[in-house]
């Protein structure tokens, strides 16, 4: 499919772009080349294949809910700067 520098320079006003005089070609030939692209698709025959609209139709695996501590405290507080036992120390904030 052929773009004419008209439509050329409605989508790009549309997509809020400045297109110079020189630029009009260019853009003309890479938008026809994406609608060529689009032609090749409308081609696929889908009959039969459901559409996907979203994550949302998939069911998620589940697991077990529990809190842990993840059994390696000392990995974890390895960088800290301070520690009191298996905790963080931090500077006291509030008087």
């Amino acid at each position: 499919m052929s773009l004419d520098p008209a439509t050329v320079r409605r989508i790009a006003r549309l997509a809020r772009l400045h297109l110079e005089d020189a630029e009009v070609a260019q853009f003309r030939q890479e938008l026809s080349g994406i609608l060529g692209w689009i032609e090749q698709l409308n081609e696929v025959d889908v009959t039969g294949v459901a559409p996907l609209t979203g994550a949302a139709q998939m069911a998620l695996k589940m697991r077990e809910d529990v809190v842990t501590d993840g059994n390696i405290p000392e990995k974890v507080l390895a960088n800290a700067p301070e520690r009191a036992g298996n905790f963080y120390a931090v500077p006291k904030v509030v008087e």
